[in-house]
Order: C-alpha cells, then structure tokens, then sequence
C-alpha cells in the first residue's frame, strides 16, 4: 500500500510523463487520420449460397502434478471433429511424429499430410517445426525440454485441419473458412509456411475452375498488437463513425510500427525483396461489425490472394457477426466451434478421472490408499469460499 502522503506526488510525475510523450498520441492520430478516406461500409450480403466453417482448437489440459495432458481437439462449427490427440510434454517427439503415417509411409493424419506434401525430409515434427524438441532431448534431457511445446503441437494440428479440408474436401456451396487467429504464423520452420500458403492458394484456384465453388479464407483475432496501439486514435479521430458496420485495410507500414519484429508484417507482395515473408499468409483489416461508435473492432486477416474480394467476404460474414453470442459482434461459427471444441463439466471431470486412474496403475496396493487420500484432501484454502 502507498503512504496517502506519497500520492500527490505520484499523481504529479504521471501526469508529466504522460504530457511529455504527447507526441506519440499526435503521431497515432496524424497516421490514423490518413486512413479516413479508406473506411468502407460493410453491405450484407445473403448467406444461402456460404457455408460458414470455423475451426478452433480449444485449449483443453489435464493436470494432476507432476502429470499433465495435454488433449488436442479441433473441431468445426458444425461439430465435426477434425483432429483429436493427447500428448505430455515428455512425449517422444520421433515416435509422435511416426504416428503421423502409416505403416506404408503414407500419411494417417491431416498433420501428416501437411508434411508429405511440404516435403519435410525426415518426415519428423521437428523438421517442421523448430519449435518441437528434438526427439533425442525429449529421451535424454527431459527437464531442459519446455513445456509449451504441446501447445504448438496443437496450432499446428489446427493448421494442418484447415489445410486438409481446403486441400483435400469437396464443397457443395460457396463457403466461407474462418479461423480462430490471424493468419499469419512464426510456428513452421524456413520458408515451409510460405509452400503452405501457396498450395492452399493453389487449391482454392483449382476448386473455382474445376467446381466452380467459391472459398474464402479468413482469419479472426479478439486481439492484437496492432488494434492496441491505433485504437485510442481512431476513437479519437473518429475513425469508425455510427451508423453503418465499416472496415478499413490496415497498411503495412502500420503493422510494422506495431510489432517487434517487423518482418511479421511482410506478406506475400514482398516476395522477392530481400528476406522472403515467411509468416504471413494474409493482410489485415480492422473489422466493426456493429452499427454503433461503441461496439467492438475486430482484427481480420485475409488470405492475400482474395484482398480483391474483401467487400464480398465482409458482407458474409456480417450476418453471422450480428447474430453472435455471448460475444456480441463476433462470429457465431467461431464461437459455436470453441464451444464444441473445448471440454468442460461432466466430460473434462471423466478425462481428469483417467489420468488419475492411469497413475493409480503405476502404483502398488500399498500406496493407492495414499493417492486417494490426497484426491478427498482437495485444496483446503478454497473451502472458505464455497
């Protein structure tokens, strides 16, 4: 606690660091201002001929120290699953990624097939990710390997759903793909996500010739660094003003001054300059899908090969924006595929029992009564809170 004797002159000294870096507001302001005559108004659009497919994977997780489990679930807004796994972070990554084919070398999972088809040589998680430990550390240095890893094995289980449904599924109507995140990643080693892109281009292209079916790919943030640093002066300047849903193209000088490194900024109109865009498979858009000052932005990615059509896109996906629910604004196929996609109440307290189960088979009689005794124990602390 501050002495009240040390506030005024704590209110003093940020009020003055506050007005001498005034200047960075003006500049917000003045680079904001720019973009005025860029706004456009989102028209809605009928959605009998899109099909609105959203893919989540939920951030599910079992924990019983020192265990934990990580499941891997992506599913789609219509509830079909499209990947379930469940790894540890001292899973052996060369057998993990033996998983991914079959006995014949070909590929059993959509995460396999992202492989085989990117010609990661040796087929290993690794390869493609320098992101994934090696399988060897996992073995012989377990304590030195981080435990995020799983996590990324999990974006990359998602990304490779998407790419197979794009790649490898029929359409029967026009759809519309949202992803839950921009589209944009720094998960796949060398220039691997730039073949990724490029083969999901390609598909997109030959299902309009071949078909004659429309797909679309975006992607949608609740956050980024981008929409933080600009929000306050677009308010201000009133940048989005009431009465219509708008959006805006974000240039990438903008995102540039936004992000740390500025090459998560450089999309595929740099390719040839220099270092080539290795993360980035989209442009990005500041999205309101209210008619209101004060309803929330959202940042949208668009697959840069379709930027020409972003009237059309915006105008799908308001419909389902409108409709969204609990988050009002935002698409209701994303929230519908986070909803199926995480595991919650009597389903996660089943899966929580498993790994409890599976460790009482490591023990023998004689300690089991021990592990039982610790589950009743619960957490203590909490009780004065029921």
């Amino acid at each position: 606690m501050f002495d009240p004797e040390e506030l005024p002159e704590l209110r003093r000294t940020i009020r003055e660091a506050t007005l001498r870096d005034r200047r960075l507001l003006d500049d917000l302001r003045a680079e904001v201002r720019g973009l005025a005559s860029t706004v456009r108004t989102i028209k809605p659009r009928s959605t009998t001929s899109i099909s609105l497919v959203a893919s989540d994977g939920g951030n599910n997780k079992l924990v019983f120290d020192p265990f934990h489990v990580q499941l891997v679930r992506v599913v789609d807004s219509y509830g079909e699953q499209l990947c379930l796994d469940a790894v540890t972070p001292t899973t052996d990554t060369d057998v993990l990624s033996r998983a991914q084919f079959l006995e014949d070398g070909s590929p059993r999972t959509a995460l396999g097939r992202v492989m085989a088809d990117l010609g990661v040589a040796p087929p290993l998680l690794n390869r493609l990710s320098h992101m994934i430990p090696e399988g060897v550390k996992v073995r012989e240095k377990p304590n030195e390997v981080s435990p995020s890893w799983v996590l990324v094995y999990r974006d990359l289980c998602e990304w490779a759903a998407l790419y197979e449904r794009i790649c490898y599924r029929s359409f029967a109507t026009d759809t519309l793909l949202v992803r839950d995140g921009l589209l944009r990643s720094k998960l796949f080693r060398g220039e691997y996500f730039i073949a990724f892109r490029r083969r999901i281009e390609e598909a997109i292209g030959r299902i309009l010739s071949q078909h004659r079916r429309k797909v679309y790919l975006v992607g949608v943030a609740k956050h980024s660094k981008v929409l933080a640093r600009y929000s306050l002066a677009m308010t201000l300047e009133g940048t989005f003003s009431a009465g219509a849903p708008k959006y805006i193209r974000v240039p990438r000088t903008l995102e540039a001054k936004a992000y740390v490194w500025p090459e998560y900024a450089r999309g595929a109109e740099a390719e040839g300059e220099g270092e080539a865009p290795k993360f980035v498979a989209g442009d990005m858009y500041f999205v309101r899908f209210g008619g209101r000052s004060g309803d929330p932005t959202w940042t949208v990615d668009l697959l840069s090969s379709q930027t020409s059509h972003d009237a059309e896109v915006f105008g799908y996906l308001l419909a389902d924006a409108t409709d969204g629910f609990p988050v009002p604004f935002y698409p209701k196929c994303l929230q519908r595929a986070h909803e199926f996609a995480e595991i919650v109440d009597f389903d996660l307290d089943i899966l929580q029992d498993e790994v409890v189960s599976a460790i009482r088979g490591l023990l023998d009689d004689k300690e089991v009564p021990a592990l039982e005794g610790l589950r009743l124990q619960g957490d203590v602390s909490a009780r004065r809170y029921e």
